[in-house]
C-alpha cells in the first residue's frame, strides 16, 4: 500500500508518499517548503499570508513526492489549525481523490505528531526497514509543540485518552514569547536551546507550575513562567544590570523550567499508567535538552518503558507522520467521501 500524506495545518506545506508492505514501512518521498523567513519578519505566523503561500506551494512539493506514482490512498490533515491553511490541503485531496478516483482518509494533526514515532527512527529518506509491531502498548504521548502540550494514554491504535494538558500557553507558545521578548526572532525555541547551551540553567528562579498540585497532576501551565522571566528582565533594567551576556543563563534558566515540568509530569503519569512505551511528538520534542532528560530520567525511574523519540525532521510539521496515521485509519475503513470531506479547525484528538 502507498499513501500520499498532505499537511497544511500552519506554515508548512508538505506532502510525503509512504509505503507499508508486510508491516514494514519505507518512505519513498518527504517534501515540504516551509515559510519559516516569511513570518519571521511579523515575529510569528500570520494566517493570510500563510495561506496564499500554500496556494503557490502545495502542488509543486505534492507533484515532487510523487513523482511518477499514483497512490493507493490520500492522507490529509483536516485540523487543528489554521482554517485557511487547512483549507488548501484539504481541497487538493479532495480534488485529487475525486480525479483519480481513490480512497480519501481525514487525520488529525495532533494524532500525526503521536504517529511520527512510526516512521523510521535513523538515517535519511532510504529503504531503512521500521516495524510497526516496535511500539508496544499501553503507551503515554507527550504532544508538546506551539499550540498543544498534552499527555495522551495509548491503549491501542486509535484509542485516545488525554489524561492532561496545558491550562495557558503551549510550551512552544512560551519558547515563542519569551525569544520575543529577549529580542531573539522567531521561530524562538531554536534561538533560546542555542544560546542555553552556553547558560547557566541555575542562575535564574524560575517556578516550576503545577509541580505538586495533585488536582492537576497532569496538567501544565507556562504563563507564569513566561512571567517570571519579564519581570527579571524588568528589575534587572529597573537596576542597570541588564546586558546582553545575562541571555545564556536567562534562556538556560527558562528552558530548564520548562523541561523539568514536562519530563517530570511525564515520568509520574508513566509510573501511574504502567505503561511500556512512552513517546514525545511535535515542535518542541527537538529540542535537544528534552529529549536527552527524558530520556535519561525515564531509563532510570521507569526503566520498563521504552522511550521513542523521533527522528528531528519528523518533530516538526511533515507529511510522513499524516500518512503514517492514515494508514491505522485505513486498517479500520474508516474513509471520508471526497464530497464530505471539510475543514475542523478545532478538532480535538
Amino acid at each position: 500500500m502507498t499513501i500520499l500524506g498532505i499537511e497544511s495545518s500552519c506554515d508548512e506545506t508538505a506532502a510525503s508518499l509512504l509505503e507499508i508492505r508486510k508491516g514494514t514501512i519505507t518512505i519513498r518521498s518527504n517534501n515540504d517548503a516551509s515559510q519559516a523567513t516569511i513570518h519571521a519578519r511579523y515575529g510569528g505566523v500570520v494566517p493570510e499570508v500563510a495561506a496564499r503561500n500554500h496556494l503557490l506551494s502545495i502542488l509543486p512539493v505534492a507533484q515532487k513526492a510523487l513523482g511518477t506514482s499514483r497512490p493507493d490512498v490520500i492522507a490529509v490533515t483536516a485540523g487543528p489549525g489554521l482554517v485557511t491553511s487547512l483549507g488548501v490541503g484539504v481541497q487538493t485531496a479532495r480534488t485529487l481523490s475525486f480525479l483519480w478516483d481513490i480512497p480519501l482518509v481525514a487525520v488529525n494533526h495532533l494524532e500525526g505528531h503521536l504517529y511520527s514515532n512510526w516512521l523510521p527512527p535513523v538515517g535519511g529518506i532510504s529503504n531503512f526497514k521500521f516495524q510497526i509491531s516496535n511500539i508496544e502498548f499501553p503507551a503515554l504521548v507527550l504532544i508538546v509543540s506551539g499550540g498543544h502540550t498534552e499527555l495522551i494514554l495509548m491503549r491501542d491504535h486509535g484509542s485516545y485518552k488525554k489524561i492532561g494538558q496545558t491550562l495557558d500557553d503551549a510550551a512552544g507558545e512560551a519558547f515563542d514569547k519569551v525569544a520575543k521578548m529577549l529580542g531573539l526572532g522567531y521561530p524562538g525555541g531554536p534561538a533560546i536551546s542555542r544560546l542555553a547551551e552556553n547558560g547557566d540553567p541555575k542562575r535564574f528562579a524560575v517556578p516550576r507550575a503545577l509541580i505538586n498540585d495533585r488536582k492537576r497532576q497532569y496538567d501544565f501551565s507556562f504563563s507564569g513562567v513566561k512571567t517570571s522571566v519579564f519581570y527579571c528582565v524588568r528589575d534587572l533594567k529597573a537596576a542597570k544590570k541588564y546586558t546582553k551576556r545575562l541571555l545564556p543563563d536567562l534562556c538556560a534558566s527558562f528552558q530548564q523550567a520548562v523541561v523539568d515540568v514536562l519530563v517530570w509530569k511525564t515520568a509520574a503519569a508513566a509510573k501511574e499508567y504502567k505503561v511500556k512505551s512512552v513517546m514525545l511528538g511535535g515542535g518542541v520534542a527537538a529540542n535537544s535538552l528534552l529529549r536527552s532528560q527524558m530520556i535519561a530520567v525515564l531509563t532510570r525511574d521507569v526503566p520498563r518503558a521504552a522511550v521513542h523519540i523521533p527522528q528531528l525532521k519528523f518533530c516538526t510539521d511533515n507529511a510522513a507522520m499524516i500518512a503514517m496515521a492514515g494508514y491505522f485509519h485505513v486498517k479500520k475503513s474508516e474513509y471520508t467521501p471526497w464530497h464530505a470531506l471539510d475543514v475542523r479547525g478545532g478538532w480535538e484528538l
